[in-house]
Order: C-alpha cells, then structure tokens, then sequence
C-alpha cells in the first residue's frame, strides 16, 4: 500500500508509491541510498547519515524533482536493472522493484502496534505515541486507524527526526484534520508552515518540542482501480486555471482533482471541448490536499489520454510529477 517502507537485498530503502502495482513488482521511489553506492547517484546529499542496521545511508537533498528521479532511473538502469520496469500501460520505464529483492517491509499499522507492545521506548518513540493518543482522542478516530512512519518506523531515528504519521481512510482523515486544527486553536499544538503548499494543506506542525506530520493513507476496501485498467498516453504540456470541483480523493497518493471551468493561460493549451480534462492527477505528494471543493487552482502539467482497456472508452486528465519537467505545479489562488 502507499506509504508502506521496505528495505531490498542490496540495502536500499524505498517507499512504496500509490497502489496499483503489476504482479511481481512494486511502483516505489528511492529514499535512502547505502553508502557503499553513493558514488554511483551524482546528485546533491542530505550532509546528514542514517543507520539501519549496520548500513550507513544518504539521502537525496530533494527527493521528489524531475531531476533526481531521472538520475535514480539512469543509475538503476546501469547498475541494478531489475529495479526498472518498463510499463507497456504508460509505454515508459518506471523505478519499481521485484518483490523477491524485498529483505523487510514496514508497514505503519503494524509498526505502531509493535511500539504499543514494546517493553522499552525512547523519548521520541513515547513522543509519537502520545502525539497520537492525543489526536486519537480529540478526533474520536481508533487509535488502530492510525500508523507510523518515517525513520521512527526503522527504529533509524535521532534527536532531529520529526513525527510522521499516518492515517486510514478518507472520513478518518477529515476526522483528524479537524481535530487538529481544533487542538492548534487552544494552544495544544502549533501549525508549521515553510511555504504557500504547507499553509494549504496544514498538515505539518509542532507538538511540544518536535515536528509532526500526517498524511491519509486508503483503506483496502478504498482501493477501486487495478493496475492495467487503464492505458495512458501523453498529449501535450498544457497550463491552465480551472475551478475544483470534487476533493475527495486528493488527500491520498496520487491525489486527484476532480475540475470545472477549465480556462487556458496560453494559447497551446487552448482545447477542442472533447479534449478538456475533468480531473487533475498530481504524483508528487506534496501536491496532496492543496485545495478544496470549490477552489480555484492554477495548474501545469501533462494533457493524457487515457484509455479503459477492456472496453476503450476515453478521456483525458492532467498529470502533475511526470518526472519529465520541473515545470509541473499545482497552486491553489
């Protein structure tokens, strides 16, 4: 499922990305690379290390830009290549990786149920847990419904990391989301805001002395599409303003935007009304619940066809974090 963590053979670590997934294989991003391959990624590092275990681990400055993904495909393609599938949906090479190459799997559910149980906890794993049984109490939300994250969940934590958590399920989220924003009126918690994205989305904030996070994560019984029901072919860049119109699946990864009032800022991304795309699609997380129903938001991205396979109906939607151009953006107005 998005946002499970897994650790491979070679010692990479990868987060899981979205959930359709072809038999055999995972659609993941790289976050924590072994030093023993460090020299292979020509990108900027985090001065920072992480341990797991026994393996020292960097990471990428700026895990989510164009750049870096095309650089972790090329460094894949050469030295790991299992590690690149060619998706015959998207006609394109993906970084995915084969489920027999998976050493360990961390799975934020369970990660906080083994926390729960264990004997002995440092500070900021009890930390998390209190940050949670605090928004577990205020949002009437299980604390089963609820999952950990990030280097907490590797047991790979410092004295910087932050809290990262998860929560299950659409209405679990909003439950959450409200609760928050109630607890930050009364002074329990603070809102943490680096940017405009970070002030739309209001997910980021500081309980105590430490830095929290949370993100939704769907339920099974959330998951309606299968991987190779649809195919997908890209048009054209296209930049545009347009009205949102349903947001109830932007808080998940991919987040779609269903859009209204489609209105192009340049003449190339003019379309004839069987083209118009009625939903924005962004792949980059931080994308996730920028707007909500009834927003305006201005977007760039790539115009796709797609296609259902069993019966070839189509349509189109816009796609944001295509990993071709730093160009792509959602900006709420």
């Amino acid at each position: 499922m998005d946002g499970d963590t897994f650790v491979t053979s070679e010692g990479f670590i990868l987060n899981v990305f979205g959930y359709e997934h072809p038999e055999e294989r995972v659609f993941a991003f790289l976050k924590y690379i072994p030093s023993k391959f460090k020299e292979l990624f020509e990108i900027r590092l985090l001065e920072r290390t992480w341990r797991y275990g026994d393996t020292e681990l960097f990471r990428a400055e700026k895990l989510y830009t164009a750049e870096n993904y095309q650089t972790f495909l090329d460094v894949f393609r050469r030295n790991f290549p299992d590690y690149v599938y060619f998706c015959p949906f998207r006609q394109k090479e993906i970084i995915s990786a084969p489920l027999d190459r998976i050493k360990a799997v961390y799975v934020p559910r369970e990660v906080l149920l083994f926390l729960l149980k264990a004997e002995k906890r440092d500070k900021l794993q009890n930390m998390t847990l209190d940050f949670i049984k605090l928004v577990s109490s205020e949002s009437k939300v299980p604390i089963e419904d609820f999952g950990v994250h990030g280097s907490v969940a590797l047991g790979m934590h410092s004295a910087e990391s932050d809290i990262d958590v998860v929560v299950y399920g659409a209405q679990n989220f909003r439950k959450v989301e409200a609760a928050v924003d109630k607890l930050v009126s009364d002074g329990t918690l603070s809102y943490v805001f680096n940017n405009r994205l970070d002030a739309a989305r209001r997910f980021k904030g500081r309980y105590l002395d430490r830095i929290f996070m949370y993100n939704a994560v769907r339920e099974p019984d959330e998951v309606a599409s299968k991987y190779g029901e649809y195919k997908y072919a890209p048009v054209k860049p296209v930049r545009f303003r347009c009205k949102v119109k349903d947001d109830s699946e932007a808080i998940f990864r991919p987040a779609t935007y269903k859009i209204e009032n489609y209105t192009p800022v340049d003449s190339q991304s003019t379309l004839p009304e069987n083209m118009i795309p009625h939903a924005v699609v962004s792949m980059i997380g931080c994308y996730r619940n920028v707007a909500r129903k009834g927003d305006e938001i201005r977007v760039s991205g790539m115009l796709e066809r797609v296609e259902k396979t069993g019966t070839g109906e189509t349509h189109y939607q816009v796609v944001v974090g295509t990993a071709e151009s730093e160009e792509e953006h959602i900006w709420p107005v």
